[in-house]
């Protein structure tokens, strides 16, 4: 049975504003929610499994500073705000405690969490969302994953915490952290199936550099698996093809279903560097410069001076490089040169990873997207 997931959301500075003097949202006039809080939060909740868990602390609710009447007139207009939105929350856990108080339910304390806590929850996949960095030291205690609202000058607070490892972004509004959320795990795969092949590719952007790459071309599977160990990324490759007519069609569709399941395993691209860039190899030097703006082009100069290399024709690898950019829809500027022909192929091949390791390469502090064009 598959482990439910959880967002679990802190409330003031979240969801509504969270007055800069008291602190504490006690009545209605002081009640205003951030920008694009309900669009984004019926998306989460309409295309994602996550559980919506409000989490928050609320110093002395109860106490003559702070009436439990009060209290409730906000967060019922709150939750029939939400509710009208098309958005409706799983669970409400509300900590009264002052922190001087020091108790284990007050965030970043876990006591109030303990049922999700149990092993039917997959935490490790599952967010706190807050604006406060005990939010993020509540993620950790969890072994989830934190998202911290602000700018990003909170990369040196969350740094100063030694909290880099459980905070997965910092995002100043609500669009940047529904794109987080809606587009999660770098990972795709696709069949091609023609009359000619049938290819299988399984991409792990986020990976190890593990390969499993069978196209029945020796050479074409060495080279493959430099792309894989090189660039990071796990990439499975399982291919069948004509190869008693010749080499073009397997070379060819490998290269178009590996370029199609990067540019889906990258979605929206936001948090990415984009680009990439140089490679000896012994007697070879190869450039490779690649863009993952969106638009396609090969700029080619290499020449081979063998017909073959191993069981690879040497005229298939700048036909592998262009089938790939028509599908990923990337730049790629590939300049090599060198005396052993072998060399100078697998310097091409490792450029080429290496520059896809560092374009593909995600900010964890941002949901930017490199581009003036606001998309990409």
């Amino acid at each position: 049975m598959e482990k439910k997931k959880a967002l679990f959301i802190d409330r003031d500075g979240t969801l509504i504003v969270e007055p800069p003097d008291t602190f504490q949202v006690d009545s209605l006039d002081k009640l205003e929610f951030l920008p694009g809080v309900f669009r984004n939060l019926y998306d989460i909740r309409k295309m994602t499994d996550y559980e919506l868990v409000i989490v928050s602390n609320q110093d002395g609710l109860g106490k003559p500073q702070y009436p439990e009447e009060a209290f409730r007139q906000v967060q019922s207009f709150m939750f029939r705000a939400f509710k009208n939105e098309g958005v409706e929350f799983d669970d409400v856990l509300i900590d009264r405690s002052k922190e001087a108080e020091n108790k284990p339910t007050r965030k970043p304390g876990t006591a109030m969490l303990t049922g999700y806590m149990t092993g039917e929850y997959d935490l490790a996949s599952s967010y706190v969302i807050g604006d406060r960095i005990t939010d993020i030291e509540l993620a950790a205690n969890l072994g989830a994953k934190g998202i911290l609202i602000g700018g990003r000058e909170r990369e040196d607070e969350v740094r100063e915490a030694g909290l880099e490892g459980s905070c997965a972004l910092i995002a100043e509004e609500w669009d940047a952290i529904a794109t987080f959320l809606l587009n999660p795990g770098r990972k795709s795969s696709y069949r091609r199936k023609t009359g000619e092949t049938d290819i299988f590719v399984e991409l792990e952007i986020d990976g190890e550099g593990k390969a499993g790459i069978e196209t029945g071309l020796n050479f074409f599977d060495h080279m493959l698996e430099q792309v894989a160990r090189h660039s990071g990324c796990n990439i499975n490759i399982k291919a069948s093809g004509d190869l008693h007519v010749d080499e073009h069609h397997t070379i060819e569709d490998t290269a178009l279903a590996l370029g199609y399941v990067f540019r889906e395993a990258l979605g929206s691209k936001r948090g990415i560097d984009r680009y990439g860039f140089v490679l000896p190899m012994d007697d070879s030097l190869c450039l490779a410069a690649l863009d993952l703006g969106g638009r396609t082009w090969l700029s080619w100069e290499a020449s081979f001076k063998r017909e073959k290399i191993g069981d690879m024709p040497a005229e298939m690898i700048p036909h592998f490089f262009r089938s790939f950019c028509e599908q990923a829809r990337c730049n790629l500027h590939i300049n090599a040169k060198g005396e052993n022909e072998h060399h100078k192929a697998e310097a091409i091949f490792k450029a080429f990873a290496r520059a896809l390791k560092m374009a593909v390469r995600k900010e964890p502090f941002s949901g930017d997207l490199p581009s003036t064009k606001g998309y990409l």
